[in-house]
């Protein structure tokens, strides 16, 4: 789905380039081999990269778990398409997603609305059949109207550079991306990994 749709991933990287905060040289990489796991555990309760290092143990997932990008011929846009998969869970962390279903499909809502991506709006569209009655409730009365809004208001949230951000506090990072605080957030019941 990635190679076929060009013209949605070259719209993210026209959009991420528009308010990015590295330069065309720089392509950071949120890995394992990247991370300072020992300063994020130091940093306060609150702060982006604290509460990061937090959902990564909670979820027992690391950032390595995403899978490079394959079939995408312009480095640009291989690039573009890699730096969102590395930001997802960052997106987890930022929104207060939990990553069973009701909260992967808020944050799939979040990412169709932002990127226009075809895998987002699939996630979106066909997460819902997996929920049950009262998670569909929340979903459409109260989790997905907020996703939808965040993530039209939002800035791109593939062009900051997260890693000069650890230290800044999620609701400040928030703040300074446009987007408002969950309206309920999910229990983390029936974990899984994303």
């Amino acid at each position: 789905m990635e190679s076929r749709n060009g013209l949605s991933v070259s719209t993210v990287s026209t959009q991420s380039r528009v308010t990015v905060q590295f330069t065309d040289t720089e392509r950071p990489r949120i890995r394992l081999s990247t991370l300072d796991l020992s300063k994020m555990a130091s940093l306060p309760d609150g702060s982006f990269g604290r509460e990061y290092l937090r959902f990564l143990e909670d979820n027992h997932v690391t950032p390595d778990s995403r899978a490079d990008v394959k079939f995408v011929d312009n480095e640009e846009l291989a690039y573009v398409m890699q730096r969102y998969r590395e930001v997802h869970d960052l997106l987890h962390t930022l929104l207060g997603m939990p990553t069973n279903m009701l909260g992967e499909v808020a944050v799939k809502w979040f990412e169709a609305a932002q990127t226009g991506l075809p895998m987002c709006a699939l996630g979106a569209l066909l997460g819902p059949l997996r929920l049950n009655t009262s998670r569909l409730q929340t979903l459409f009365t109260s989790l997905g109207p907020w996703a939808l809004q965040n993530g039209w208001q939002a800035r791109c949230v593939l062009s900051i550079f997260y890693e000069r951000r650890w230290e800044q506090s999620v609701e400040e990072l928030r703040q300074e991306l446009n987007i408002d605080p969950p309206p309920v957030i999910p229990s983390a019941s029936k974990k899984r990994s994303t």
